[in-house]
C-alpha cells in the first residue's frame, strides 16, 4: 500500500546524494511506491487544531546537480493528507526546534511522526545519555565555573562542548597544561546562557568513534569513524573518516540496555556514538550513516526503517 510521507527538512537541493541519511530514506520510500513532499519548520503550522504544512512534491534522484525535482508548494493537512511524517531537520537544538517539536506532538494518535517529537524535544543527544549513567564516561554538565575547574581538576585530560551543538562544532580537549581553559569557558557563556557539557577524555578515540545505528531498538550496524591525524574530532561533517567495522560485545551490550528505551519512546531511527565501551551520545533528531553502513556492509538501514515503519502502522 503506498504511504504519503511529508519529510520536514532542509532544503533537499542541498543533500549529499552519497553521504544524507535523509536522502536514502527518502529514496528507499519511492523505491516502494511512497509518495513524497518536502517542507522546512518556517512552513509548519497551528490554527485552530489544525496542523498544515506548505510542502512541495518530490521526487528524489542521484544527480548530484538536482537531488530532487520539486513541485510547486500545496498546503498539506497533516492529520489528513498524509500518513506519515519525518522529522528530519538538523539542528541547532534551539527554540525553533522544540516549537516544531510542539506542533507536530498535536498530530498524536492521526498521523504517525517519527522520530516522536514528544520523545525528540525531552531526548536531547548529550542529555539523554544521562538516563544510563553506568555507559558513560565521567561527565559534568554545568556553568558553574569552579564546578567546571574541579572536574577538570580531577580528570585532567577533559572535552569541553556545548549541550546542544552537532556535527563536532565547538569541540574542544583541554589538556592538563592548556592555558585557553578559562579563555573557552568565557566563550561559551559569552555566546548563550546554556550550561556546556564536560567529559573525560577517552584516548579510544583515536581508534575511531563508533556510529551504530538502531532501528526500533535493534542495533542494525556500526561503522566507524576515525579523526584526521591531530583531530580530536571523528564527526564526518569535520572531516573523520568512515571505515567498515562489525558490532563488538561493547556496541551489543550498550543496545540491550537502551534498545528498549528507545522503542517505547518511539525513537525508531536512533545514531549512538560510543568511543571504547563508552557511549557519548543518543543522536535522535537527524541521525546520520546510513549510506556509509550500505556501503561497507551491505546494510540497509532505510529499508530496515520503512520496514519498522509498517510494522507500527500495521501494514
Amino acid at each position: 500500500m503506498s504511504l504519503r510521507i511529508a519529510v520536514q527538512m532542509d532544503p533537499v537541493s542541498g543533500v549529499d546524494i552519497n553521504g544524507d541519511t535523509s536522502f536514502a530514506l527518502m529514496e528507499a520510500a519511492q523505491a516502494r511506491g511512497h509518495r513524497l513532499w518536502t517542507y522546512q519548520p518556517q512552513h509548519l503550522s497551528w490554527e485552530a487544531g489544525k496542523i498544515t504544512a506548505r510542502a512541495r512534491p518530490a521526487s528524489v534522484q542521484r544527480v548530484k546537480e538536482q537531488p530532487a525535482i520539486e513541485g510547486e508548494r500545496v498546503m498539506l493537512d497533516l492529520a489528513d493528507d498524509v500518513d506519515v511524517v519525518l522529522m528530519r531537520q538538523d539542528p541547532p537544538f534551539d527554540m525553533s526546534y522544540i516549537t516544531a517539536c510542539h506542533i507536530l506532538e498535536y498530530l498524536k494518535g492521526r498521523t504517525l511522526v517519527l522520530n516522536d517529537p514528544e520523545w525528540v524535544r525531552s531526548s536531547p543527544e548529550k542529555i539523554f545519555p544521562l538516563d544510563f549513567p553506568a555507559l558513560i564516561p565521567p561527565t559534568l554538565i554545568s556553568r558553574d565555573v569552579a564546578a567546571i575547574k574541579t572536574f577538570r581538576a580531577e580528570h585532567g585530560d577533559i572535552i569541553l562542548k556545548p549541550l546542544y551543538g552537532n556535527g563536532g562544532a565547538g569541540v574542544f580537549r583541554v589538556k592538563p597544561d592548556d592555558g585557553n581553559f578559562s579563555s573557552i569557558v568565557e566563550m561559551f557563556f559569552g555566546i548563550n546562557r546554556e550550561p556546556i557539557i564536560a567529559q573525560a577524555f577517552l584516548p579510544n578515540v583515536a581508534a575511531g568513534d563508533r556510529r551504530v545505528i538502531l532501528i526500533d531498538g535493534e542495533p542494525a550496524g556500526v561503522i566507524n569513524r576515525v579523526p584526521q591525524p591531530g583531530e580530536t574530532r571523528s564527526n564526518m561533517h569535520v572531516g573523520g573518516r568512515a571505515e567498515a567495522a562489525e558490532l563488538n560485545a561493547a556496541d551489543r551490550h550498550i543496545c540491550d540496555v537502551i534498545g528498549p528505551v528507545l522503542k517505547q519512546r518511539g525513537l525508531v531511527l536512533v545514531g549512538i556514538d560510543v568511543i571504547g565501551d563508552r557511549l557519548t551520545e543518543i543522536n535522535v533528531t537527524s541521525p546520520t550513516g546510513a549510506q556509509e553502513l550500505k556501503r561497507f556492509s551491505g546494510v540497509d538501514a532505510a529499508a530496515l526503517f520503512w520496514d519498522a515503519v509498517d510494522r507500527r502502522l500495521g501494514k
